[in-house]
């Protein structure tokens, strides 16, 4: 079941995006896990960062041109918080980290991506598992990361947390 935390995500001041996406990862998890005693809980945050400089997720076509034209031919972060809490109260966490590597962007292909609106809501101005992975010219790390849930990781949370999937029927 997804049940959005509906916590604040605004960075705190002086808040590295390391920090940040920790600290909502455990946020969201606490929440929700308060209103859901005895489930495994999964609290997840994604977070783009130039830099110290935190991208935000991209709410108009402004907003994504100027996230792309940061990225262009540079080199950032995709920073990825999770907190599992298991049903006994049992917590672990973890912060995975990517590195993606952008080509340096043409107008015409910055144009032609922002027209398709694929940037929106999306942290950073771009979906790598779209038009963007175009973009990319060395990802070292989680691929799912920057999708927006490193998989494996999660698994291992989960399993070191004693959670056993349902056997297939």
């Amino acid at each position: 079941m997804i049940d959005p935390a509906g916590v604040d995500e605004a960075p705190l001041a002086r808040e590295t995006p390391a920090r940040l996406a920790a600290r909502l990862a455990e946020a969201k998890a606490q929440t929700v896990a308060a209103r859901h005693p005895g489930a495994y809980v999964l609290g997840a945050d994604t977070v783009v960062a130039c830099g110290r400089r935190i991208l935000p997720e991209a709410s108009d076509e402004a907003a994504a041109r100027r996230c792309l034209e940061l990225l262009s031919g540079r080199r950032h972060r995709v920073y990825g918080g999770l907190t599992v809490i298991a049903p006994d109260g049992r917590k672990a966490a973890r912060l995975v980290i990517t590195v993606v590597v952008f080509k340096r962007l043409e107008a015409g292909e910055m144009a032609a991506y922002l027209r398709s609106g694929e940037w929106r809501g999306k942290a950073g101005g771009y979906a790598i598992q779209g038009r963007a992975a175009a973009f990319v010219q060395a990802l070292n790390g989680s691929y799912s990361n920057v999708v927006g849930l490193p998989l494996c990781e999660t698994s291992a949370l989960l399993h070191g947390l004693g959670y056993r999937p349902p056997p297939e029927p």
